[in-house]
């Protein structure tokens, strides 16, 4: 369904700190810059992307908006956690962990990029 999700960023060089961190705990590589100075991420076929707005006007949260990546287990979702507070992502909501979702039990972390925008990773968990 989607093409790529892309996000604004007032200072691209703190976004690429943030989320080359985030990427990296995913198993991912660290972002690439182009020519427009946007920075791009691939991992399991899909694309993110950070740029400073087109308009020129200053980036700003979706509210109401939150982006998701799929982890590959608990472990994997605590260490993306940890990785965005200790590189400027701002811990939100309930602490990470375990919940009950519609389809069966999820494990969350939710952060903030340094831009406000808001982020969380999820693993389903098997059926017991």
């Amino acid at each position: 369904m989607f093409s790529h999700v892309m996000v604004g960023s007032n200072d691209i060089a703190r976004s690429k700190k943030f989320y080359d961190a985030l990427f990296v705990a995913m198993g991912a590589k660290p972002g690439v810059e182009d020519a427009r100075g946007r920075l791009a991420y691939t991992h399991n076929g899909g694309r993110f992307m950070v740029s400073k707005p087109i308009d020129g006007k200053p980036a700003i949260a979706a509210n109401g908006g939150t982006i998701g990546f799929t982890m590959s287990d608990a472990q994997q979702a605590e260490a993306w956690h940890s990785a965005g507070v200790a590189n400027g992502g701002r811990s939100i909501e309930d602490p990470p962990g375990v919940r009950q979702g519609a389809s069966g039990r999820i494990y969350l972390a939710y952060l903030r990029d340094p831009d406000g925008n808001k982020l969380c990773a999820l693993y389903r968990m098997p059926v017991a």
